[in-house]
């Protein structure tokens, strides 16, 4: 199923395919799947060039909570214009970047934190590998080079990031470049804990560092597991005195119905990756939060070798900070999570109700307000991930598929109407595939 293109999109269509490089998209299709060439947003829907709105049931990937255009938001930017936009924190200091941390530092899951700014989350993950693996070597401890990630991992696209990740996504190609990870099982395996905790007993002297994403593998198709075995896990890593890496990058600000899952699970990570909705969504902003006794480890004379010796141009950015701290307050202001909640509770109704036991669809998976609805195709190739979100593209809800779980992943302050509008699309949507047989279809948005 193919979504018919507005003439005045068309042009722009052409103008981008001629110019643009898409991430995890094959160019040579992306102008005959479709795409939405946005021109502006409001609350929770973009609008395309062509003006049809589209109810963003993505967040804009994960990463837009309160809405778009918050005019608080567009507010604290411009606020931050008038000071400065941007100055290095390489040395020296900013002053909205120190009130961030000093605002998220009672927030976050980390005992005495300290906060190295990065611009997305894959960033976080990078620099929380280097973190780690220094950390050892600061303390004159060799053989603790090795890192235990689960299956089903995904933890972002740079060299180190996918090492971690447990393939797929077009990765294979690189890995002449990843180092070798110990791999746990992932939370598709009701028994994953019994393993990472088997593996941590029998490798704690040469791990440098456990990697998890707690409560939800996101882009392994939304995998949930339970509070209690990510407790179980971390605090088998941190008795054996292996440091334990929490990518929150996905499941942080809120999206699971606490400020972060650890939270639900009870644990304190020694290194915290957060990002995606820290700023809202407005701009590019993460950071790897350490402990203090992963920090105290890089103390040491001035250019010395237990410097860290990592940062980015744009780190600790002023105007992304200062935007992630009016929207933390926010969050607050707001009672987002309240909402959350109730909005979550409500979309768990209505997928066990509605979708659950449709034929196409083969299992719902749901924490909070992230979900996938893993579909059901009778044969391989058809594409079913790809055909349901053109369909609810058509139908103005804007959804992208992991393969064949269609992801929903609603803002924090969607409403109760929204949340209905979302699930009778899917329905509409998914009840096309299951009426039009085994034929592949033409183009469909990613």
């Amino acid at each position: 199923m193919s979504v018919s293109a507005d003439p005045s999109s068309t042009s722009w269509i052409d103008r981008d395919a001629a110019v643009v490089w898409h991430g995890f998209t094959q160019m040579s299709a992306y102008a005959g799947n479709a795409p939405i060439i946005v021109d502006r947003a409001q609350g929770r829907e973009l609008i395309a060039v062509d003006g049809r709105r589209y109810l963003d049931a993505i967040s804009s990937l994960w990463v837009t909570t309160l809405g778009h255009h918050v005019p608080e938001l567009d507010a604290a930017v411009r606020d931050q214009l008038d000071k400065v936009a941007h100055s290095t924190m390489l040395g020296n200091g900013n002053t909205v970047t120190i009130e961030l941390a000093e605002a998220l530092a009672p927030r976050v899951p980390v005992d005495q934190p300290h906060f190295l700014f990065a611009s997305d989350g894959a960033a976080a993950v990078e620099q929380a590998l280097k973190i780690a693996f220094q950390f050892w070597s600061n303390q004159g401890v060799s053989g603790r080079t090795r890192y235990l990630a689960l299956g089903g991992a995904y933890h972002g696209d740079t060299i180190g990031a996918i090492s971690l990740g447990a393939g797929g996504f077009g990765t294979d190609v690189f890995d002449p470049l990843r180092f070798s990870a110990l791999r746990a099982p992932g939370y598709d395996d009701p028994a994953w804990a019994d393993g990472a905790v088997a593996l941590i007993e029998a490798h704690a002297h040469e791990l440098a560092a456990m990697v998890l994403e707690p409560l939800v593998q996101g882009a392994a198709g939304m995998q949930i597991t339970d509070p209690a075995s990510v407790g179980r896990v971390v605090e088998a890593a941190q008795r054996h005195d292996v440091l334990v890496i929490v990518d929150e990058v996905a499941t942080g600000f809120g999206r699971t119905g606490t400020l972060f899952a650890s939270e639900q699970c009870g644990i304190r990570g020694d290194l915290l990756c957060i990002g995606k909705g820290i700023s809202g969504g407005y701009l590019p902003l993460a950071a790897t939060v350490a402990s203090g006794r992963v920090f105290d480890a890089f103390l040491g004379p001035d250019l010395s070798e237990r410097t860290f010796y990592h940062g980015h141009s744009y780190s600790g950015n002023g105007l992304a900070c200062a935007v992630a701290l009016r929207h933390l307050e926010l969050v607050d202001e707001w009672d987002v999570l309240a909402n959350v909640r109730a909005r979550a509770a409500q979309l768990d109704a209505l997928l066990t109700e509605r979708v659950a036991a449709l034929a196409a669809v083969a299992a719902v998976r749901q924490r909070g307000l992230m979900t996938g609805v893993e579909l059901a195709p009778p044969a391989d190739g058809l594409r079913w991930g790809r055909r349901v979100c053109a369909g609810a593209v058509e139908r103005g809800v804007l959804l992208r598929p992991l393969g064949d779980v269609v992801v929903l992943m609603p803002m924090l302050t969607c409403t109760a109407e929204e949340i209905d509008r979302i699930v009778t699309v899917l329905i509409e949507a998914i009840d096309d595939v299951g009426t039009t047989g085994t034929d592949a279809p033409g183009g469909a948005p990613a």
